[in-house]
C-alpha cells in the first residue's frame, strides 16, 4: 500500500515540476491542487508544508481514515469518493471547506461536521452498508449545516425516513434515488420547510408508485425546477394548485356546521320524597 506524503509528492512527475531558483519546500507552499486519485493510497500522511492547499482529489483509493488534515485550513474541495473510509472525523479545522464528496464508502453515521459552516455541498451516495443498515444522521450535524448546505446527494443509502433532514432550510438540489421512501405525506411535511428546493430525484422508491405522487410534490415544492428528471411546467403547476383549491372549497360547503335547537318546551319536574319507603316519585306538570 501507498502514504501519501510529500515524498510522494517529490516523485511525482506531474506535480513536482521544480522552477529554478525554487526549493521543493518552497514549492510546496505554493501547491494549491493535488492529483492522486487510483494511487493505491491508505494513508494520508503529513502534507503540513502545503498551507495553500485548495483541492484535494483522493478518489478511487484505499483510505480507511481522514487524517492529518488539521493543515489544509484553505482547503475548498475534497474528493475522497470510492474508499474505505467508516467515519467522518478529523475535518473541524477545515472551516472554509465547501465541496465534501464522500460518495461509495462504508460510512453509516453522518457525524463530525460542526464546524464546517462553510459547507454547500455534501455528497454520500452508495455507502456498502452491511444488511439491513442505513445511512444514518446526527441531529448536531444537521443542525450544523442548516445554514449552508443547499446540495444533498443520499442515493441508495436504504433510507425509509427524511423528517430529520426538515431543518435543512438552505436545500436547493437533493437526490435520494433508490432508497426505501414511501409515505407521501411525511415528504410534503419536509419539503414545505425546504422554500428554495429546485431540483430533486426521488427515482427508485416505493413511493414514485402512489397516486398523485408526483402532482401532490408539484403542488409543495413551489419552486422546483425539476421532479425526477423530467421539468416541471408552470401551467401544470398553477392548474393543479387551481385544482386542489377547488377541491378544497367543495369539500368545505358539504360539511354544513351543527347549529342547536332551542328547547321549547320547559320541563318542571318535581320529586317528592315519601316516608317510610326511602323511593322517589316523580310528577311532571
Amino acid at each position: 500500500m501507498v502514504h501519501l506524503t510529500v515524498d510522494l509528492i517529490a516523485k511525482s512527475r506531474n506535480h513536482f515540476k521544480k522552477k529554478r531558483g525554487l526549493s521543493f519546500p518552497d514549492y510546496l507552499k505554493t501547491l494549491t491542487h493535488l492529483h492522486f486519485s487510483s494511487k493505491n493510497i491508505d494513508h494520508i500522511g503529513n502534507l503540513s508544508m502545503c498551507r495553500n492547499l485548495t483541492v484535494l482529489y483522493l478518489y478511487d483509493n484505499q483510505i480507511t481514515s481522514l487524517s492529518n488534515l488539521d493543515f489544509a485550513s484553505n482547503l475548498t474541495h475534497l474528493y475522497v469518493q470510492n474508499n474505505n473510509i467508516t467515519h467522518i472525523d478529523n475535518l473541524h479545522n477545515l472551516h472554509k471547506l465547501s465541496k465534501l464528496y464522500l460518495g461509495r464508502n462504508r460510512i453509516t453515521v453522518v457525524e463530525g461536521l460542526e464546524r464546517l459552516h462553510e459547507l454547500t455541498e455534501l455528497h454520500l451516495e452508495n455507502q456498502r452498508l452491511a444488511p439491513g443498515e442505513k445511512l444514518l444522521f446526527d441531529p448536531r450535524t444537521l443542525f450544523s449545516l442548516s445554514k449552508s448546505l443547499g446540495v444533498l446527494n443520499i442515493n441508495n443509502n436504504n433510507i425509509d425516513d427524511i423528517r430529520d433532514l426538515a431543518v435543512l432550510k438552505e436545500l436547493q438540489q437533493f437526490f435520494a434515488v433508490d432508497n426505501k421512501l414511501h409515505n407521501v405525506e411525511e415528504l410534503e411535511d419536509v419539503f414545505n420547510h425546504w422554500p428554495q428546493l429546485r431540483l430533486m430525484d426521488l427515482s427508485g422508491n416505493p413511493v414514485c408508485k402512489k397516486p398523485k405522487y408526483r402532482d401532490c410534490l408539484i403542488i409543495t415544492c413551489k419552486s422546483l425546477e425539476i421532479l425526477d428528471g423530467s421539468e416541471i411546467n408552470e401551467v401544470n403547476r398553477q392548474f393543479l394548485i387551481n385544482w386542489k383549491k377547488a377541491k378544497e372549497s367543495k369539500k368545505k360547503k358539504r360539511i354544513k356546521p351543527l347549529i342547536p335547537c332551542p328547547l321549547t318546551y320547559d320541563l318542571n319536574v318535581r320529586i317528592s320524597r315519601h316516608g317510610g319507603h326511602g323511593g322517589f316519585s316523580g310528577h311532571i306538570n
